[in-house]
């Protein structure tokens, strides 16, 4: 078999239409020389010119899916080994970090690599392949972010040949799958029933029930009448990679401890009493040892996870800077009718499809944060009074690639400060959101916005850092601080006036809504519809803090 190698594809410039196809693709890349190298890396030894044909899309990709997973695994080695040899807290705690995410990335390309072996591809695999591999990317800039969060440079180093080129490897499967499986169709599923396939009728029935009236198969209470007293001794006993729900309920009270349901930790639904009276708490933050990541207080990551009725919460304090209260890296998680209490960096929606539906979220800085496709749909967002100095951000969205199908959509939610901020609001100034990275993508519709918002509504991270390529955008929002004729003159913020530009950030579109949450949408909305009374005042949605 002739195999003609890219390198001299380039060298003779020959045109062919697999030399056109590798242009495609890596015109899609944000580092296209580096995209060219990786694919030819591929085809050039594998591939005679007469097989590169764009009939073999899935074989393309699953063969360099492939060559990706020992990377990965050589990655997760080598975080695993440096974290025995390390005497510093902080920086042994970045790089075991490092090792988890290695080991979800390796798990979610293996997935994939499944999925593109064993079947051709349908909507719903469409989508979990996109949401997979941006997944991946996000959980590779973790992993370097909070290796610079450390102290040593050595570390950093050790680690950084493998995660630039693990990110660029990810960057350039997004370029291959964007490029050689653009989506189906841009309509949007009919919304039939009130739960996803997935989730069966007696599940349907809990998400609609108090957890006082659910039948668990699991009880925590602190007193002793149930079947364990913490919640992390009945995350032990959860089944590992269950099919079923397993429904954990945790009886009222404060839990002080640090949870986190890993990956195989899978279809977990934990209830509490109600936000107020079920409160699990913890307190870990940076300024006292820890890295961002794993100074949530409830951490999952096992798919389909679902909690409701409770309260997540990080009493750390403004003055102890990033304290998360609740870390999501679960695919298709639903947070239902929670709070989630903290300051700086209160909740941390990392990655996949994620819905939060009847919540409350307090905070300072940055304090709903990540990368994950999340549509939050009528919470109540509350800036808490910071630190001397200090903004409140509402959010930080963490987007690094254009082809990451990932971004935070706040649909017909309650904008409004806590007690303490109202009365000192105009010496803080707060903003609906300010770029954490190059390509963030943030869209506030339908919702009621206090005059707590800055005038300008949006903040910049870092001088011009990523204002060409972001996209914030606002639409049919109201309340006093809802005006958009002070707005940011950003080329990347958007006043959106097109209702098909808005149906991008429903629940539907950027979570996939009408195949994977739309028969579990707890009656959640594609479209807002106006209540029958708005308050037109945010002392009358004050919430104490």
């Amino acid at each position: 078999m002739l195999v003609i190698s890219f390198a001299a594809l380039v060298s003779t410039g020959f045109s062919s239409p697999e030399l056109s196809l590798h242009h495609k693709i890596c015109d899609q890349s944000v580092n296209k020389e580096s995209c060219l190298a990786m694919i030819s890396e591929v085809t050039g030894r594998q591939c005679s010119t007469k097989r590169l044909n764009m009939a073999d899309h899935r074989n393309l990709l699953k063969s360099f899916l492939e060559k990706t997973t020992p990377r990965i695994q050589k990655a997760f080695e080598t975080a695993n080994d440096v974290s025995r040899r390390i005497n510093n807290l902080r920086d042994r705690r970045a790089l075991l970090d490092c090792a988890e995410l290695m080991d979800l990335s390796k798990e979610r390309v293996v997935d994939s690599i499944s999925i593109l072996f064993h079947q051709n591809l349908t909507t719903r695999s469409h989508e979990d392949l996109h949401v997979w591999l941006s997944g991946v990317l996000t959980n590779h800039v973790t992993c370097l972010d909070g290796l610079e969060e450390g102290s040593s440079d050595y570390n950093e180093t050790l680690m950084e040949s493998h995660l630039n080129e693990l990110i660029s490897r990810a960057r350039t499967s997004l370029a291959i799958f964007v490029t050689l499986f653009p989506a189906k169709s841009n309509v949007i599923e009919p919304v039939t029933g009130d739960f996803p396939t997935w989730v069966t009728a007696g599940d349907r029935r809990l998400l609609q029930t108090l957890g006082k009236d659910i039948e668990p198969d699991i009880v925590v209470a602190k007193d002793g009448s149930g079947d364990y007293e913490t919640l992390k001794e009945a995350v032990a006993a959860i089944p590992d990679k269950s099919k079923k729900r397993v429904i954990v309920l945790v009886r009222r009270g404060i839990y002080e401890e640090n949870v986190e349901f890993g990956k195989k930790k899978k279809n977990v639904m934990l209830v509490g009493e109600g936000m107020d009276y079920t409160i699990i708490t913890g307190s870990l933050n940076v300024v006292d040892g820890s890295t961002t990541f794993n100074s949530a207080t409830v951490a999952a990551v096992g798919d389909g996870f679902i909690a409701q009725d409770m309260c997540f919460q990080n009493t750390a304090g403004p003055e102890k800077h990033q304290a998360v209260a609740l870390r999501i890296g679960a695919d298709e998680t639903v947070i239902n009718r929670c709070r989630i209490d903290a300051y700086q960096d209160t909740l941390y929606p990392h990655n996949y499809r994620q819905f939060y539906r009847d919540c409350t979220i307090t905070g300072t800085v940055d304090f709903i944060f990540g990368n994950a496709a999340v549509v939050f749909q009528n919470c109540k967002l509350i800036p808490r009074k910071p630190m001397k100095a200090q903004k409140n951000m509402v959010t930080a969205q963490g987007r690094t690639d254009p082809n990451q199908n990932t971004g935070t959509s706040i649909q017909n939610c309650e904008i409004f400060p806590s007690a303490d901020l109202e009365p000192v609001e105009d010496t803080f100034r707060s903003y609906l959101g300010r770029p954490w990275k190059e390509y963030s993508r943030t869209v506030v519709m339908e919702s009621y916005i206090s005059d707590v918002i800055d005038p300008a509504g949006w903040y910049e991270w870092d001088g011009d850092f990523a204002l060409t390529t972001l996209f914030y955008g606002e639409y049919r929002n109201r309340g006093p601080g809802s005006g958009t004729s002070e707005r940011v003159k950003w080329p990347g913020y958007h006043v959106i006036t097109s209702p098909d530009v808005a149906e991008q950030f429903t629940v539907a579109e950027l979570i996939q809504g009408g195949s994977w949450e739309n028969q579990l949408r707890l009656g959640f909305s594609l479209y807002w519809e106006a209540p029958k009374k708005v308050s037109t005042s945010h002392r009358d949605l004050r919430f104490d803090i």
